[in-house]
């Protein structure tokens, strides 16, 4: 969703240092290893910022035409994010998006295990009674494609700035939605 659906804003530097977690380290997984008491006052505050970015939220070029077409072609679309729930929904919400989506399958950390992990895809593929495929998880970052890779689906690695890449990950690589979605023309 972030960086995918949305334009990418996260400073995840920024967000470790408000937190007092290490340069470089996995937000959630540095969190789960802290003692209890220190994690949930840490998480509440992961929480806070989250909201106050996904308040912000604004669609990624070409997202609308893309989520438009996806349906008139009756795909099934989902959302799997690390942020919460109610994040994704706040972050689909001022992004204009929230009407593209089924709420039952927007997923959050608190929904299944985080990306990397497949279990998210895997409860979509399931739900939907999909065969992987068929079914495809796109991202902007390794996490997603970890998790689709995993998953054994295809995975499209959203690369609007050729900063980061996956090749052994990535099944397509598009710099843009409106190249996505070319991809998808039957």
């Amino acid at each position: 969703m972030d960086g995918t659906l949305t334009l990418a804003v996260h400073d995840f530097n920024n967000i470790r240092k408000r937190l007092g977690i290490a340069e470089g380290k996995p937000i959630l997984e540095a969190i789960d290893e802290l003692a209890p008491e220190k994690a949930t006052v840490l998480m509440q505050q992961l929480f806070d910022i989250e909201m106050e970015i996904a308040a912000k939220a604004t669609q990624q070029p070409g997202a609308e035409e893309l989520l438009e077409h996806l349906l008139k072609t009756n795909c099934k679309l989902g959302i799997l994010t690390r942020n919460g729930v109610e994040i994704a929904a706040a972050t689909l919400k001022a992004a204009g998006l929230n009407s593209y989506f089924d709420p039952e399958t927007v997923l959050g950390r608190e929904s299944c295990a985080p990306k990397p992990d497949p279990a998210g895809i895997q409860h979509l593929v399931s739900k939907w009674r999909a065969d992987t495929g068929s079914t495809v998880m796109v991202g902007d970052y390794k996490f997603d494609l970890e998790s689709g890779h995993t998953a054994g689906v295809h995975t499209v690695h959203l690369d609007v700035d050729s900063a980061q890449q996956w090749p052994e990950l990535t099944t397509y690589r598009v710099a843009s939605l409106a190249e996505l979605k070319q991809l998808t023309h039957p």
